[in-house]
């Protein structure tokens, strides 16, 4: 019989997440120089739901930007205010004890997700045709890594979004370094490039996949010893 006493007692975490991003030191800076110049009217809950917002504009953009992929900078710069929005809206509920811990976990990661469609949105606006197959298959990939990290959250209570210094601080590095390349190269050499894509994103998961069962197999067998 399973027991369920320490499931109910155990401290929910979260908030506390596991490993480091490379650029962990200079985000933390960026967090300390810029939590207090946050306006007291402007709490935790407006910057997680700022989300929303970004990526109701990038869904309006993307029906443009197929005409003009100049508009992507303007996606880009919603890639860099949903980072900052992100990166600060856990600091600042516990700088100032808001106490919504539960909620912002929520709230936070599925507008995350909200935002990631949004950006395979355009993805699949500006392409060229005959892609919807690659563009379905970037979507359930990136998607398969987020559930990956809650699944293994509700195994372990250790929330890991970072694998060996890649997050998703780098990830929106990504994306942006993308949508350079698109306005100055355009979106002719997407057929060769969005395959290669997908199958490297492909060979990461089922190598995330398999760590973490690896990690979760040791963890169960370890305790019948």
């Amino acid at each position: 019989m399973q027991n369920h006493g320490n499931a109910k007692t155990r401290e929910f975490a979260g908030d506390k997440k596991v490993g480091k991003s490379l650029l962990n030191g200079p985000e933390t800076r960026l967090k300390q120089w810029l939590i207090p110049k946050i306006p007291r009217g402007i709490e935790t809950y407006h910057l997680t739901l700022a989300t929303l917002l970004w990526s109701a504009v990038n869904v309006v953009v993307a029906f443009q930007a197929r005409s003009n992929l100049a508009l992507l900078w303007v996606v880009s710069l919603m890639i860099l205010l949903q980072y900052l929005t992100d990166l600060l809206d856990g600091e600042l509920g516990r700088q100032r004890d808001t106490g919504l811990v539960k909620w912002g976990f929520y709230m936070e990661h599925f507008l995350d997700f909200t935002f990631l469609c949004s950006l395979v949105f355009v993805g699949s606006m500006i392409a060229p045709p005959d892609l919807e197959v690659w563009i379905f298959g970037l979507l359930v990939i990136l998607v398969a890594f987020m559930v990956n990290s809650f699944l293994s959250f509700g195994a372990t209570n250790e929330f890991e979004i970072y694998h060996y210094g890649i997050g998703p601080t780098e990830t929106r590095i990504v994306f942006i370094l993308i949508n350079i390349f698109l306005i100055r190269f355009g979106t002719a050499s997407l057929p060769v490039l969005l395959p290669l894509t997908v199958l490297l994103c492909l060979g990461g998961l089922i190598f995330n996949t398999y760590r973490i069962q690896k990690k979760l197999w040791l963890l169960d067998m370890g305790g019948r010893q």
